[in-house]
This record gives C-alpha cells, sequence and structure tokens, in this order.
C-alpha cells in the first residue's frame, strides 16, 4: 500500500513509478531511518499516542528490521517500496500488524529525510575525521624521520629557496588540520534535529521535541518547520568541505606525481599502489596520484550539482531535493575512499633524502640569503637585490655557483660582500636565516612538529568522543 494513495483515483504509470523511486538509492539510510524511528516512537509514547506495550512492539520491529538488514543483503531488493521510509513501514507492519501504522503519526517524510540525511552526514564526518586522523598521523610520522634533511621549495613551479623536508611535509599537515576543522563546523551546524516539523507547519501531537533531539544526539531541535523541512544546507556546507579536502588531496598527489618522476627524482613509487604498462614493459605508473587527482574533479562536480540543485527551489520541500542525495553520497563515499589509500601510499613511499638534499644546494637557490648579507650590512634592499641578481647573471655565463664567485669578483659587483659572505651561502646558513615562527630554521620546525602532534592528538581525542 502506499503511503499516499488514498485520494487516487488511478495508479502510477508504471515507467514513471519506477523513474521516481528513491529506494535503490536511499537504502543506504536505513540505519538512520530505522534510529530515527526509534527516537519518534518513544516520543509518540510520551505523548500519549502510544501504549507502553506498543512502543515495546515497535522498537522491537525496528530491531529486527536491522538485524535481518544486516544478516541478509538481498533483504533490501524490494521493487515496490518508493524509499527508505515506505520500506520500513512496509516491513514493521508485516512484523507487528496494524500498530506498525501507528509510527507515523504526526510525522512526514519531509521531516523523516531531513532527520535520515542530517545523521548520515555526522557519522560520515565522524568517519571522516578518524581517517584524517590516519592520514595526518603517516605525514606526521615521515616528517619526525626525515632529520634535518633538506629539498627545494618552488614558486611558480621554478627553485625559489631550500627548505627542511619535514618543513615541506608539515605544510601538508596545515592543509588537511583545516580541513578537519572545517568538518568540525560543519558537524556543529548540523547538529539540530527536524523531527517534529511535521510536513512544513509543525508536529500536530504534543511531542517533547528538546528529549526527542537530545534521544539522537542532537544539540537542539531545528527552529523553524518550514526551514527544517527544505533545508539542505547543512549538505551544501559538507560537500562544499569534501571538495575542498579533494582539492588538496589532488594537490598532494600532484606533487608526488612530479617529484616520482625521473626528473626530479625525490621520491620511489610504491609498487602496491603502482600498476605498469601493457605495451610497455618498464613502465611504473603513478595510477594511485592519478585517480585521486582525478577524483577532486567528481567531488567538485558533486559541490556543482546540488548548488544548482537547490538555487531555484521555493520553500518548502520539493521533489527536487531527493537529487541532492545520490551527489552527497558519491561524494562522501569518494572521499572516505581516497584517504586510507592515501595514507598507504605515504607510509610506503621512500624519499631519496640525499638527491633532494644535493637539489636544495642549486639553482641559486641561496640568492635570496646573499641579499639579506647585503641588507644586514646596511645595503637598501632593491639596490642587494640587485647586486645579487648581477653577481647570479656572472655565474650563468661562468656556468657556477654563487659561493664559487671570487672575492675580488663579488666585490666588483659590491663593496659590501666580505670574506664571512662565504659561511652565508652554506645551506645550513640559509637554512637558519628563516629562525621565524612559520619558517623552515630547525627551531621553528622542531615546534611545529611537537605542535602537530599535539594538534593531531585532539582530533583523535575527538573522534573517540564521537564513536
Amino acid at each position: 500500500m502506499k503511503m499516499w494513495s488514498g485520494r487516487f483515483r488511478q495508479p502510477l504509470d508504471p515507467a514513471f513509478e519506477r523513474w521516481q523511486r528513491s529506494f535503490p538509492f536511499d537504502r543506504r539510510l536505513l540505519p538512520f531511518e530505522l534510529e530515527a524511528s526509534r527516537a519518534y516512537a518513544r516520543a509518540l509514547e510520551r505523548a500519549g499516542v502510544l501504549s507502553s506495550q506498543e512502543l515495546a512492539e515497535i522498537v522491537h520491529g525496528l530491531e529486527q528490521i536491522g538485524k535481518r538488514a544486516q544478516a541478509d543483503s538481498g533483504f533490501l531488493e524490494d521493487d515496490e517500496a518508493e524509499d527508505v521510509h515506505h520500506f520500513v513501514e512496509k516491513q514493521l507492519v508485516a512484523l507487528i500488524g496494524d500498530t506498525g501504522y501507528k509510527l507515523h503519526g504526526g510525522r512526514s517524510r519531509n521531516e523523516q529525510i531531513a532527520t535520515d540525511l542530517r545523521l548520515y552526514v555526522r557519522t560520515t564526518i565522524d568517519q571522516l575525521q578518524s581517517r584524517l586522523a590516519d592520514w595526518l598521523e603517516a605525514l606526521l610520522s615521515r616528517a619526525q624521520r626525515v632529520g634535518d634533511a633538506a629539498m627545494p621549495a618552488y614558486t611558480h613551479t621554478q627553485p625559489a629557496e631550500p627548505v627542511l623536508v619535514a618543513h615541506w611535509l608539515l605544510a601538508y599537515v596545515e592543509m588537511f588540520l583545516r580541513d578537519s576543522e572545517r568538518l568540525r563546523d560543519s558537524r556543529a551546524r548540523l547538529n539540530a534535529c527536524p523531527l517534529g516539523s511535521g510536513a512544513v507547519a509543525g508536529a500536530t501531537l504534543p511531542l517533547d521535541r528538546v528529549a526527542l533531539a537530545a534521544n539522537l544526539g542532537f544539540d537542539v531541535p531545528t527552529a523553524n518547520s518550514i526551514d527544517a523541512t527544505s533545508d539542505r544546507d547543512f549538505i551544501l556546507d559538507f560537500v562544499q568541505v569534501l571538495s575542498v579536502l579533494a582539492v588538496h588531496l589532488s594537490r598532494w598527489a600532484e606533487e608526488m606525481i612530479l617529484f616520482s618522476t625521473r626528473e626530479y627524482g625525490f621520491i620511489a613509487l610504491p609498487e602496491a599502489y603502482s600498476t605498469g604498462s601493457s605495451a610497455m614493459p618498464q613502465k611504473q605508473n603513478a595510477d594511485l596520484l592519478e585517480l585521486v587527482r582525478g577524483k577532486a574533479g567528481r567531488v567538485i562536480g558533486a559541490a556543482t550539482a546540488l548548488l544548482v540543485t537547490v538555487k531555484g527551489l521555493t520553500l518548502a520541500y520539493n521533489k527536487d531535493l531527493q537529487e541532492t542525495q545520490e551527489p552527497l553520497f558519491d561524494a562522501a563515499q569518494t572521499a572516505l575512499s581516497i584517504l586510507p589509500l592515501a595514507t598507504g601510499w605515504m607510509k610506503q613511499a621512500e624519499f631519496d633524502l640525499a638527491r633532494m638534499q644535493q637539489a636544495a644546494q642549486s639553482g641559486f637557490m641561496n640568492a635570496f640569503a646573499a641579499a639579506t648579507y647585503l641588507v644586514e650590512r646596511g645595503v637598501p634592499s632593491r639596490l642587494a637585490h640587485e647586486a645579487v641578481g648581477k653577481a647570479v647573471k656572472l655565474c650563468l655565463e661562468r656556468v657556477c655557483r654563487l659561493q664559487d664567485l671570487s672575492l675580488p669578483d663579488l666585490r666588483r659587483i659590491h663593496a659590501a660582500f666580505d670574506d664571512d659572505v662565504y659561511q652565508a651561502l652554506s645551506l645550513e646558513s640559509v637554512l637558519a636565516l628563516h629562525d621565524v615562527e612559520g619558517g623552515t630554521a630547525r627551531r621553528p620546525v622542531n615546534e611545529a612538529l611537537q605542535k602537530a602532534e599535539r594538534r593531531i592528538a585532539l582530533l583523535r581525542g575527538e573522534v573517540h568522543a564521537h564513536a
């Protein structure tokens, strides 16, 4: 029996009926539908709509549905259920009889789906935070193990200045910690309970919405029934966060791809996360990294689809909102699937620290240090920049490094150069020059490692608290 068929004189067109059903994809919401339904049944009992015996029957029936769904994958193959709400009602009535229909008293599918989706997003955020903690720990562990090794840092994809490898890895730690913070913010904003909103105007039964919200782990009930039944901001917010996370993963993958090429040679691809070529026997391809980079477009596409879906909708619920579910599910599952694989890749990838160190001492990456040397001796910054630029030009003509120029050569360019300039141009001095918070000198990097460890530990604690 349909949940709405009483006023209809004709059956649905069969093709339309199949086409408009959401159960093939919203059945993944079954655990949340059952959880919300148990809480709602308790609210009905407190409101005097259900007897204690009826409540016990309904709760037991809902538990049986959940157990059967876990034990029998074919249980969810239902060609008649319109959506997950209809499926649960059908199964409940089959188990306990007409008492099962009482569960829908004062309730609308509009508030049900809004609640189920909030529960789904909240749970997915908790799962993502756990996987982000694993990923961040893998990055931090690698940063802690590389010691004082240096590498080139790049601007405009050109060698710029040397940095500690740990400093480079900590840049990714910062990036993904921001993603974790965005997920935390998103979770806080969505944690209001729509149940009791009815179809649009609010429940017609004397429900204790505060107790109902608390029963489901929500902070508060939603404030407005019209907004609650049509709001999908929490999905837009969440998938936008996922799109930024996917972009960050894509940037990481791109850099790993570049650094694993023979031209760079900084990283050896782990074979467990690579594939070969069917034509060229020598090839080892960075397939995991390429797919991570490619799937970013998929998540960004989901965020765009969601915005376009809701942009022209009037208040309150419209069937268009059904189309917000599949982009949400796809983006969430894509992000959940990437993080453990990226973590495994990072744990197995090998860094050629010697080659990175060598590269950090080539390409005039001590030029800024040379200019700073002159500034510290009273030379105006712009003139120091020009003088070192002339020194670089001379090196290009002679095919040598700055430190290979003789002191007379340097003094012909500017009289402020002295014997101690060669110590200032060493890799150790160039790195030590950046001894400010957030810089690449050993002291601030050690402090940053400790701070990152504490922040990741706090994230891990939040994960355990929500488990």
